[in-house]
Parts: structure tokens; sequence; C-alpha cells
């Protein structure tokens, strides 16, 4: 779940799932409060700013046409286990096997659906670690060019991904008015500032520009875990 205050410049919290909500401390509310009262004292015609959702970003796959075919049979549609915060994306029911270099595995991997064009596997630095390969590049998704590869199994057989395993760079989503508002274009980079106990400021992080998408920064677990996110009550994004 996600509070975030509707006024100009919103409270941003990470989403959590639904077994583990972010607990209403007092500051919490006193800062949603603040703000509030900012957007009632704000000058006529302000443009309110979006709201701003950061996610963490589980281990996972994005699979193609032809390797779901291999996997799972001919002509198998995924199924989606539960929709992802951008329209269109989801969580698929299916989950793989993923084999790295001397037989380790990482079992139960999610594939993320639609299907793509090119099959690729997205790590946190500690997955890759545990799967063997200590040389994992970061990278946005769709660039795995020269990209470590792995095996990976599903019910129906097994594909040799000969590249393609990264671990994916921060970035933010965001449609063509949300770009105008933090006055960035697509390929440039933004600094996200995430407050608390364990208050971290990432300054990388690539902006994607697109007309169908929301607002949304994608982080992996590692990162997550280094900024406390499921414990932030501040979150920044700026240029």
């Amino acid at each position: 779940m996600v509070l975030v205050s509707d006024c100009p410049e919103p409270v941003a919290l990470p989403r959590m799932s639904s077994d583990s909500q972010p607990l209403v401390t007092r500051a919490l509310v006193e800062n949603i409060v603040r703000e509030v009262v900012r957007k009632r004292l704000a000058p006529p015609g302000a443009v309110p700013a979006p709201k701003l959702v950061v996610d963490a970003s589980a281990r996972h796959m994005h699979v193609s046409r032809a390797d779901l075919d291999i996997l799972f049979g001919k002509g198998y549609e995924l199924g989606i286990h539960r929709p992802l915060y951008q329209d269109g994306h989801y969580a698929a029911k299916e989950t793989v096997t993923l084999i790295g270099p001397r037989s380790r595995l990482i079992s139960n991997l999610r594939i993320l659906g639609p299907i793509r064009d090119r099959s690729q596997v997205e790590l946190a630095f500690t997955d890759a670690i545990s799967l063997g390969i200590d040389d994992i590049p970061i990278r946005l998704s769709g660039n795995i060019d020269g990209t470590p590869g792995a095996f990976i199994m599903g019910p129906a057989g097994m594909v040799e991904l000969k590249e393609g395993v990264i671990r994916a760079a921060i970035h933010v989503h965001m449609n063509p008015g949300e770009a105008a508002y933090y006055g960035v274009k697509h390929g440039e980079m933004m600094k996200l500032r995430v407050g608390g106990d364990a208050g971290v400021t990432f300054n990388r992080v690539h902006v994607r520009v697109d007309p169908k998408v929301r607002l949304n920064v994608h982080m992996d677990t590692d990162e997550a875990n280094a900024c406390g996110l499921h414990l932030a009550r501040e979150i920044e994004l700026v240029k």
C-alpha cells in the first residue's frame, strides 16, 4: 500500500505488500498535516506535484515468445498472478529455475509480463553472488548485449541464454507531463533522497520517459534494504 497526501508536494511512501503495511506514526501524521496546510496556502494556479511511488523490484525474468514456447510448451500464454503499478504489466503465475555457473540454482524465479522481444533476467547483486556471477553488470532493462548468460529451466524444457543476466540500474518511469514538472528529459539522471535512520541519496537515477506510464521509481532489493525503504517516511526526487 502507498500513503500519499493530496498536496502540492505529497509525502511518498514505499509500496508494501498487503500483509506488511507501514505504521502510522505521529511524525508521519504531522508531516501530512503540514503538507495539506501548505496546499491550502499555495498561490492560485500552482501546479501540484505528481504522486511519487517507489517500488523495490525483486529478482525476476522477462521472457520472449520463442523462449516461452520452449519453457512451457508451444503457444503457451502467461497467466496473471497480480497486476503491477504500470498498466498492462503484471507478475505472471509462472516461475522458472535459473541455473548459473557451477550449477548453482535460484528456484521460483517469477516471470513478469507482457512478453518481450528478448528474454532477460534481473537480479540484485546478492542474488548474482549466490548464483556464482561475480561480475554482473548494471544495465537498464533491454540493454543486454555482452552480458552474462545462464540456463533457464521450465516444466517443458530448458533455454540457454547466451546473454541477458543483469542488475537493473535504478530508474524512474515518468510521462512527458511529469518530466516537464521536474524539468528533465529522457536519458538524463536524477537523485532520489530517502530519509530515515538509514537515509540514503541515490545519485544516478535514470530517467525513462514514456507517454503510457505513471511516475514510478524502481530499485532492486539490495538498494531497498540499504536505505530502509519499507520504513522510509520522506522520499524526494530531485533534478
